[in-house]
């Protein structure tokens, strides 16, 4: 009767501990999720503040040596500016194209359905 009831609470334990890896587990997905999310926004940024502190530099460095201050700097800061904003929207086009592959569900290599999708 007693390893009856020993065995009875350790089945309960085990299935609490499956239950509880299980929630655990979904919890981590989320997370990993929001880090790649706040690393895709420093990348974007970064990319920005580079495109601008490259600009200004080559735009500094050419007012410097032809004498023209401070014309080229605005101008190759603004270029720059530019610059930055067009990786930042290819970067976004990119990790909307990922998000987007992986909820689209299978596709073969030249991503168009499989026959095994139209079946379904």
């Amino acid at each position: 009767m007693a390893d009856d009831d020993r065995k009875r609470k350790m089945a309960d334990l085990d299935a609490k501990l499956a239950a509880r890896r299980a929630r655990d587990s979904s919890g981590k997905v989320h997370q990993e999720e929001h880090y790649s999310q706040a690393q895709h926004a420093w990348r974007m940024v970064t990319e920005l503040v580079a495109g601008l502190g490259i600009g200004f530099g080559i735009g500094y460095g050419l007012d410097t040596l032809l004498g023209t201050t401070p014309w080229l700097m605005v101008l190759f800061t603004l270029l720059g500016i530019a610059a930055g904003i067009n990786v930042m929207i290819r970067t976004a086009k990119e990790i909307q194209k990922a998000q987007e592959a992986r909820t689209a569900g299978p596709k073969d290599a030249a991503g168009t359905r499989t026959p095994e999708d139209e079946r379904e």
